[in-house]
């Protein structure tokens, strides 16, 4: 998917985890992520329709930063993505919460892990 070697060669951030420890968190994540929604939708979608507009952002933003990030190997512009993405988990936060308190806190690992993600992302762009 990514050009590991470039990645590798880049100067990591203080507190950088291991390679090995993104993939087991962002399982867990989208675990998370897909029981919100099914929670969030259960009743039916009406009156739910800008929450769906804003997950719905909110997932393509994720899915493209891993683009820019690895592929395009632009690291100011997935900094700006994932401050976007940021906004829009928070918005689909704000959204949810008024149809299911469970569905917005499900969410909030999510959130805070792009937080995280956000700090070395923007690392990352001071160091290299």
């Amino acid at each position: 998917m990514f050009n590991s070697e470039w990645y590798n060669s880049l100067n990591k951030p203080f507190l950088s985890p291991p390679n090995e420890v993104f993939t087991p968190v962002w399982v867990i994540l989208y675990i998370l992520i897909f029981i919100s929604l099914l929670i969030y939708l259960k009743g039916g979608i009406k009156n739910k329709l800008r929450g769906l507009i804003f997950f719905t952002t909110q997932m393509i933003l994720n899915f493209c930063w891993t683009f820019i990030f690895f592929k395009m190997q632009n690291i100011g512009f997935a900094l700006i993505e994932i401050g976007i993405m940021w906004l829009f988990i928070s918005l689909t936060i704000y959204d949810f919460i008024k149809h299911s308190k469970i569905a917005a806190i499900l969410l909030i690992p999510y959130l805070l892990w792009v937080s995280f993600a956000f700090y070395l992302n923007f690392s990352y762009f001071v160091l290299n």
